[in-house]
């Protein structure tokens, strides 16, 4: 059975089950309450009938007349007892001087006249009904057992709409999912409302767009792989052929070209091998608090042989305080010499790399800034991304993989960190690292 069925039936056996219940009360209640009405207004107006005919007779003899019907002499359907409790009026169940318990003469109600009780009136029955009165309680039940269907057949319009309304988003989600089950990415479902429905669709629409920006990435990592793969094979197979076949010497210099072609084949294949490590969390990492101070002039005291070759100033300001961080020291330092290989490679001569370190509350920020030729927003925004480089011109062999920053970014997050690249173009690389201090 569908959901929409489903819906439709239960808001209709909720309307029909509180819908017969109100009606069985009403129309009880209703039926009470007027037969109560009608019995005290009966009830007064005998009372006044029958004080009026007292008053003026001074006496019950004959009072039977005023309640027979076309001359036809039968008991009353009332009784009229004494102060003393004996009947003087009997009713077909009663006679005449029989002693009324005290109970039912408390029951009864009072005849005065002239502030003098001269009987207490007793009904052994309520009074039959007149037919305008049967006629008003009959009109009166079909008007409620006709709003009863009317509320039915709404409760079932509404019900219907309202089933609609929330299972037409499940259904095109389930068929999203479907052709995302069939490998058809970028499905995105309409979000028509704000409440948890429409938080569902939301987040599906972003998963789905996670999802086929994952598909489209490990597409493009796998064609990126390959390429990478196949520069330094063709460069070893091409000069291995060469010296076999004797088109090439067996030169060192030969030889050389093999072995480094051979050393990036394995330096790719490492960095794979630690991405892949990273992204299953599997990556080896032991933490220990580190002078955050310390390490980057250490690094700073590593570098500055390469920069002052490159003819570069390399500026160091260490924070104020000496912050420390819970950090893998050599995870941390293959995070920042990936992005100081990339100042080195991209600042020209003459320029200039500025590293600072400044703790702000809970959080150890570090600045690493340089004064290349940058690149724009957009691009910075992919800088961090799997063989991503701002230049398509560059080659291989002027770089490394385009792996580098991908595997910083990763090893920061293992830290509970965050990474990111700010440029301009023309204005430099500005590369920020924010982790936890302790």
């Amino acid at each position: 059975m569908k959901l929409t069925t489903k819906l439709i039936l239960a808001f209709l056996l909720v309307s029909l089950f509180s819908t017969g219940i109100i009606v069985l009360f009403t129309r009880a209640a209703t039926n009470r309450e007027f037969d109560r009405f009608v019995n005290n207004k009966y009830e007064a107006d005998l009372v006044e009938q029958l004080a009026g005919y007292y008053e003026e007779n001074q006496t019950w003899d004959g009072v039977e007349k005023l309640f027979s019907r076309g001359g036809e002499k039968r008991p009353p359907f009332f009784s009229i007892a004494d102060t003393n409790g004996k009947i003087a009026i009997a009713s077909a169940d009663r006679h005449i001087g029989e002693t009324v318990r005290e109970e039912e003469l408390k029951a009864g109600t009072q005849i005065q006249v002239n502030g003098e009780v001269v009987g207490i009136l007793l009904f052994n029955r309520p009074p039959d009904k007149n037919p305008l009165e049967d006629e008003f309680i009959r009109r009166l039940g079909q008007s409620i057992t006709l709003s009863a269907v009317g509320t039915i057949l709404l409760a079932f319009i509404l019900g219907a709409i309202l089933s609609q309304t929330i299972s037409r988003p499940i259904r095109e989600l389930t068929k999203a999912t479907h052709q995302m089950a069939d490998g058809k990415f970028g499905q995105r479902v309409p979000v028509r409302s704000r409440d948890e429905i429409g938080e569902l669709a939301s987040s599906f629409n972003k998963m789905n767009d996670d999802l086929a920006r994952s598909f489209n990435l490990r597409k493009q990592m796998t064609a990126d792989i390959a390429h990478e793969l196949r520069t330094p094979l063709s460069l070893i197979i091409g000069h291995a052929e060469g010296v076999h076949d004797g088109v090439l010497s067996a030169s060192k210099e030969n030889f050389e070209i093999i072995r480094e072609e051979a050393e990036r084949l394995e330096k790719l294949v490492n960095d794979l091998r630690t991405l892949s490590l990273a992204d299953a969390g599997e990556l080896a990492v032991e933490f220990q608090p580190v002078d955050v101070n310390k390490l980057l002039g250490d690094i700073k005291a590593h570098y500055a042989a390469s920069f002052n070759q490159k003819k570069l100033a390399f500026d160091f300001k260490p924070a104020s305080s000496s912050p420390q961080a819970n950090l893998d020291a050599a995870r941390f330092s293959q995070v920042l010499t990936n992005i100081l290989d990339n100042a080195l490679h991209y600042t020209p001569e003459g320029g200039r790399i500025l590293i600072s370190i400044e703790q702000n509350g809970g959080q150890i920020e570090i600045d690493i800034e340089d004064s290349g030729e940058g690149v724009s927003p957009e691009e910075a925004m992919h800088l961090f991304d799997r063989f991503y480089r701002a230049d398509p011109s560059r080659t291989r062999d002027e770089g490394g993989s385009g792996l580098g920053l991908a595997i910083a970014k990763s090893i920061v997050e293992m830290h509970g960190g965050k990474i990111w690249a700010e440029s301009e173009k023309g204005k430099g690389l500005k590369v920020v690292i924010r982790v936890p201090a302790i």
